[in-house]
């Protein structure tokens, strides 16, 4: 019987725990897209408690919670103590077997404290002690700290348009020659999302930001503009959207300049109008990405918000999203195809939450590489729900089959924790093993120095090249 999480953990062969061991663990991080807050890293948070750092803001923990049985108020409540909410956590993990939560669980506890322990009722006040101890005394147990410890090289927050930037501004003059480099993302969601009630006001916010007076879509561009050129001044070189689907309905300018008329006059749009105004919005957005020669994400396929009651008690991100099944399958092909015509398509990456589309957006990508780099359409890693053994192995495979593996920018954390960089040897783990078995069964020669190459490609070379930041 093999023992759990030890230091072959998920690698099943020899030449899978030498080309982990030796190759792919020895690589830094490019955390390309996450959900840390800035200002934590800037400041050098230091964390009350384990229950801060590891609880607070991490859906994917309550959501377990409330289906063990967990009143909310253990989740999200204002009224129960650190200590509280920690133990109905370590009440709850011995529930999350065969869920990934096991997995990382005690991967970031190994990881981060040296703890071997099995988190149960039984453990749970020894580790929260030991825990808070290092976290209290140790003074590399810091948001920086952290992000030092696991090799972090660069990290790319995710950004709103309006945002001053005033803390990346901040940790740049006073980061550390170890600290890694933090570079803003542009997400705009707010300003795509005009079926939103809050809208007209985000759009005024965005004007008053830029300095310009917005009456028009198109003065909204022009601010939309000014901001991403200032993201560009900041080294920002990566924008992100977060859609439900991608879009092709037909509009004309002055069709958009009426549906934006009627938002900002807060009156109600057809589903027409929205998807003609978020098609013209992303096509707009990706012809700026190009021309500033960023690259660009596509995050699609999550219906949020599912909840109401919970969604107007605690807002979005709080764990009541879920994979959602769209057709989008021509509409992204005539969107990424527009661009291409127009030779506006940029360097993009596209993910997928339901990972019956795996082969769709594998065969997609063949249809707009163009030789002009390695790889210049991705198919990004397994995401959110997918960020698993299981998910991550099937992306891989899809992309394997109908493209080139060797090729792929790997693994980001899209996190808020600063405990979720065991999220990358994980996948290094599961990519290496991948590897190892193929050369086991002899589906692949056993050509150490191509497998060598390739591993440390996937960990951190290609994204070092594809991002060029």
């Amino acid at each position: 019987m093999k023992q759990f999480m030890d230091d072959n953990f998920l690698l099943e062969t020899a030449t899978a725990q030498d080309l982990f061991h030796n190759h792919a663990s020895k690589m830094p991080i490019i955390d390309y897209h996450c959900h840390l807050i800035p200002e934590m890293v800037a400041n050098d948070h230091k964390f009350k408690s384990i229950t801060e750092l590891w609880l607070g803001g991490d859906h994917y923990k309550w959501r377990a919670m409330r289906t063990n049985g967990v009143d909310e108020r253990y989740c999200t409540g204002k009224d129960t103590t650190d200590w509280e909410k920690f133990e109905k956590w370590a009440e709850t993990v011995p529930y999350t077997f065969r869920n990934p939560l096991y997995h990382w669980t005690h991967l970031e506890l190994k990881t981060a404290f040296g703890i071997t322990k099995l988190l149960s009722p039984k453990t749970a006040r020894e580790i929260f002690d030991e825990c808070n101890d290092k976290l209290a005394n140790d003074p590399e147990y810091t948001a920086r700290g952290f992000m030092r410890r696991y090799n972090v090289e660069t990290v790319c927050t995710t950004d709103d348009p309006v945002d001053d930037l005033r803390h990346h501004i901040a940790y740049a003059a006073n980061k550390g020659e170890k600290d890694p480099r933090m570079i803003p993302a542009w997400r705009p969601d707010k300003a795509m999302n005009i079926e939103k009630p809050e809208y007209a006001d985000y759009v005024n916010q965005l004007g008053e930001v830029a300095g310009v007076t917005i009456t028009t879509f198109k003065d909204m561009m022009d601010a939309l503009q000014k901001r991403h050129d200032f993201f560009h001044s900041m080294g920002s070189r990566l924008s992100d959207h977060g859609i439900e689907e991608f879009y092709d309905e037909p509009y004309t300018e002055a069709q958009i300049e009426e549906i934006f008329a009627k938002a900002m006059k807060k009156e109600p749009l057809t589903v027409l109008e929205t998807r003609q105004y978020k098609h013209c919005f992303l096509k707009l957005c990706a012809i700026m990405d190009c021309e500033a020669g960023w690259t660009q994400q596509y995050h699609y396929g999550a219906i949020r918000d599912n909840n109401t009651k919970m969604y107007n008690q605690l807002g979005p991100d709080t764990g009541f999203d879920s994979i959602g099944e769209f057709n989008t399958a021509k509409a992204m092909s005539h969107f990424l195809n527009e661009l291409n015509m127009e030779g506006k398509l940029t360097r993009t990456i596209l993910y997928t939450l339901n990972p019956c589309a795996n082969e769709v957006i594998a065969t997609m990508l063949g249809n707009f590489q163009d030789g002009s780099c390695p790889g210049k359409i991705q198919f990004g890693s397994g995401w959110w729900f997918n960020d698993q053994l299981d998910g991550m192995e099937r992306q891989m495979n899809a992309l394997s089959v109908l493209g080139l593996l060797s090729r792929f920018v790997g693994m980001l954390t899209d996190s808020r924790s600063f405990l979720s960089y065991p999220r990358h040897e994980y996948f290094r783990r599961l990519l290496c093993n991948l590897l190892g078995n193929d050369v086991e069964k002899g589906l692949l020669p056993n050509d150490l120095d191509s497998l060598y190459r390739m591993v440390e490609d996937i960990s951190y070379n290609n994204a070092k090249r594809y991002f060029n930041f």
